[in-house]
C-alpha cells in the first residue's frame, strides 16, 4: 500500500462514524444551562439503557417498566422524554442517518472512483449493522427508519440520498456511470436494494447468511446495470 493510501486508510479508520453513537457537540457548557444539560444527560441515560435491554432480552421482551427500574426513573418522567418504547427506536434511526450521512461526505471527499466509493460506503455499513444485529432487527420491525412509517425520517433520509445523488452525479460526469437513467432513479435503485438486502437479512426470511457478502452483490449487480 502507497504512503499516501495508507494515511487516507488510516483517516478513515479513526474517523469512522458508528450508527448508534450519538454524535458530539459542542461542550455543553457553552450551549446549555444546567437544567438543559441533565434533561439531555437523562435522555441519553434512556436511550443507552434502552438498547442495552434490546440487545440483551430483544425488544418485544423489554418493557418501559424495565427501563425506568434500572434508571430509578418514573414512568412519567420517561414518557416526558419518549411517547412510545417505539420513539426511542426512532431516535435509534436518526442516529442511523446521521451515520450514514458522515459515511457519504466521506466518500465524496475521497478520490476514489464511483464503483470504489460505493464498495466501501455499503461495505462500512454493512459491518456496523451486522455486528449489532439484534438492535437493527428491531430497528427494521419497527420501521423506525421507514419515511412512510416514520414520516420524521423523510428529513434525515432525504439528506442521505441527496449525497448518494451526488456520488453517482459525480460518476456520470466522469463518464463512469451510464446517463441513460436520471441520477434520482439510479440513487433509488441502489437504496433499495440495500434496504431490502437488510431487512431479509434481519428476519431471515431467505435463510441464515452473511450480511456483507449479500450487500456486496447487491452493489455489483448495481454496478454492472449503471456501466456506461
Amino acid at each position: 500500500m502507497a504512503p499516501a493510501t495508507a494515511a487516507r486508510s488510516r483517516v478513515r479508520t479513526q474517523s469512522r462514524p458508528s450508527l448508534t453513537r450519538q454524535k458530539k457537540a459542542a461542550p455543553a457548557h457553552q450551549t446549555l444551562g444546567l437544567r438543559e444539560r441533565k434533561k439531555a444527560r437523562l435522555r441519553e441515560q434512556i436511550v443507552e439503557t434502552a438498547l442495552r435491554l434490546f440487545r440483551k432480552h430483544g425488544y418485544e421482551n423489554t418493557r418501559i417498566d424495565d427501563i425506568v427500574n434500572i434508571l430509578e426513573i418514573s414512568q412519567p418522567t420517561f414518557f416526558r422524554y419518549f411517547p412510545s418504547k417505539d420513539a426511542v427506536l426512532r431516535d435509534v434511526g436518526k442516529r442511523g442517518f446521521a451515520c450514514i450521512v458522515e459515511h457519504l461526505k466521506s466518500e465524496l471527499s475521497s478520490e476514489a472512483d464511483t464503483a470504489a466509493r460505493l464498495r466501501h460506503l455499503y461495505r462500512a455499513l454493512a459491518r456496523e449493522v451486522e455486528a449489532d444485529r439484534r438492535l437493527w432487527e428491531a430497528v427494521v420491525l419497527s420501521g423506525a427508519m421507514d419515511p412512510v412509517r416514520s414520516p420524521e425520517m423523510r428529513g434525515p433520509e432525504g439528506i442521505a440520498v441527496g449525497l448518494l445523488r451526488e456520488i453517482l452525479a459525480q460518476g456520470q460526469r466522469r463518464g463512469e456511470i451510464t446517463r441513460v437513467f436520471p441520477v434520482l432513479h439510479l440513487a433509488e435503485f441502489m437504496e433499495g436494494l440495500y434496504q431490502t438486502v437488510v431487512r431479509q437479512w434481519a428476519v431471515d426470511l431467505t435463510g441464515p447468511h452473511k450480511l456483507g457478502e449479500r450487500v456486496d452483490s447487491a452493489v455489483e449487480f448495481f454496478l454492472r446495470g449503471v456501466q456506461p
